[in-house]
């Protein structure tokens, strides 16, 4: 099964400016993509780094996840405990990922709910 992937105008946003800071994040996002995301949603195996995000408006076609375990190697000897998190909405029918948001931890402790609110009014 072929993963789809898209990402929100805010997802964007933070990513260049996360990137500035931690110049591996492109290449790190591509390995949670391989390792986390479609090894969870594809084949059912979960890494233990994907958590459902409660009260987010889930449903069976929709449904809202944070990843915590994001390795980075810009954090040289952090490994999966690097303090990024993202934060996507897995469309179930089409097997589409769509990154909402992606912060440091030091920066900001939880993701943004009314973000995702908001995506769920554009859907």
């Amino acid at each position: 099964m072929m993963m789809n992937y898209r990402e929100t105008a805010e997802f964007s946003r933070d990513f260049k400016r996360l990137i500035r800071k931690f110049p591996s994040l492109s290449e790190d996002l591509e390995v949670v993509k391989q390792y986390y995301i479609e090894l969870f949603h594809c084949k059912k195996i979960d890494r233990h780094g994907i958590f459902k995000i409660e009260n987010a408006g889930n449903d069976e076609n929709l449904q809202f996840f944070k990843i915590k375990k994001f390795a980075c190697k810009a954090l040289k000897g952090r490994g999966v405990m690097s303090g990024i998190r993202v934060i996507y909405a897995y469309h179930v029918a089409i097997s589409k990922v769509e990154f909402i948001e992606i912060y440091f931890k030091s920066d900001k402790e939880n993701e943004n709910q009314e973000r995702i609110k908001e995506y769920l009014k554009d859907y």
